[in-house]
């Protein structure tokens, strides 16, 4: 996903996080496809905000992975603000958590790796790019600093978990109870991530948020009519158990911090003329919910080649779910038997989706939202 991947901020919380050594930005075409539709938002926001200054404009992508997703939109954002201030410093923080993979970002960055060695971001003049090891549930940056805030496919995720889910890796497959502490649990960290933006956003700042929902036909992340992805990864995760691979508390363990809200909850804060998040000065200037079709399942539709079309797809569904389901496994197991676990249980989705690919398909169901500070 694009994106932050994971926030927690208990220390005793798995280890969240999108897969590395670039091989996130590699097998995510379809978050690129999001942030590079929510480029027009961020050069709208842009357009309405005064951008000559004698001070650095500066720029946080928080959840940012490893940079590949949202490095044309980055480029996008410097050429507008060099149409009206040419010689201003401008300075982009990318934020994620302390074991994201930040050697790749800073090789992206500085042009080293093959497919980002054209002018480099790192290297044009004055521009400076850092990394910020931090979760998004704290203030990352001081009182006042952040002229343009972004985050895409991140902020579905929770701080902590406040319940385990008890037949079902997510949120989405929670009975009704579950649901509703995890909902209570989601709103709070909403309200949290919102008023920590709050403090670190300029007078007249603006923040473009392009963050995974519930849509209005009920549709969300790989639930669009199809085959339901995250009912297709509890069911592959339970046959492990039923066969004996992995024990009961192994299958439960493995849960997404996520819940999806809706658009509703996600505006709520800034229709309450009396919430902590409208007297801290918050507006909401846009917001809207879009689906953005799977590009591998578009591909396959093209061609047919099931076999190809699964392997091209399973890996994006990995690329941010694998550090889920290896928390859920006894660490006290050797890793390479671990490995060799989640190598199946990922196998197994590969084997399902060649065999039967009609349905299968990650689309991608957002809510994108602007939203600026009081002047």
């Amino acid at each position: 996903m694009a994106s932050q991947s994971k926030q927690q901020s208990e220390t005793n919380s798995p280890v969240i996080a999108m897969r590395g050594a670039g091989y996130y930005s590699a097998n995510t075409v379809g978050a690129k496809a999001v942030i590079d539709a929510a480029a027009d938002l961020v050069l709208e926001a842009l357009e309405s905000m005064p951008l000559k200054g004698a001070t650095p404009f500066t720029i946080a992508d928080y959840g940012a992975a490893d940079g590949g997703t949202s490095i044309d939109m980055m480029r996008k954002a410097i050429a507008r603000l060099r149409k009206d201030a040419p010689e201003r410093q401008i300075a982009i923080t990318y934020t994620d958590l302390p074991h994201n993979d930040f050697s790749v970002l800073f090789q992206l960055l500085q042009g080293l790796l093959p497919a980002y060695k054209e002018n480099p971001l790192a290297l044009q003049p004055n521009v400076f790019t850092f990394g910020s090891g931090m979760s998004f549930y704290r203030q990352i940056f001081p009182d006042q600093t952040v002229s343009l805030g972004f985050s895409a496919t991140a902020m579905h995720w929770l701080s902590k978990l406040p319940l385990q889910i008890a037949d079902h890796p997510h949120a989405v497959g929670a009975n009704p109870e579950e649901k509703k502490e995890l909902r209570k649990a989601a709103l709070a960290d909403w309200d949290t991530i919102l008023l920590h933006r709050a403090r670190e956003m300029v007078p007249g700042g603006k923040f473009v948020f392009a963050n995974f929902c519930e849509d209005e036909k009920g549709h969300y992340l790989g639930n669009t009519g199809g085959v339901n992805m995250h009912d297709t990864f509890a069911k592959h995760w339970r046959n492990l158990l039923r066969d004996g691979t992995i024990t009961e508390a192994e299958y439960k363990r493995a849960n997404f911090v996520q819940f999806y809200k809706t658009k509703e909850e996600f505006v709520a804060p800034f229709n309450d003329r009396d919430s902590a998040v409208s007297k801290a000065g918050l507006v909401l200037e846009k917001a809207f919910t879009r689906t953005t079709g799977c590009p591998y399942a578009a591909d396959f539709k093209q061609k047919g080649d099931a076999a190809a079309f699964a392997k091209s797809y399973v890996p994006t569904l990995r690329s941010w779910s694998e550090s889920t389901f290896m928390g859920g496994l006894d660490p006290s197991r050797p890793q390479q038997d671990r490995m060799a676990i989640i190598n199946r249980f990922y196998d197994s989705y590969e084997a399902e989706v060649a065999a039967s690919p009609e349905g299968h398909a990650m689309d991608y169901v957002h809510c994108f939202m602007v939203v600026s500070k009081k002047a």
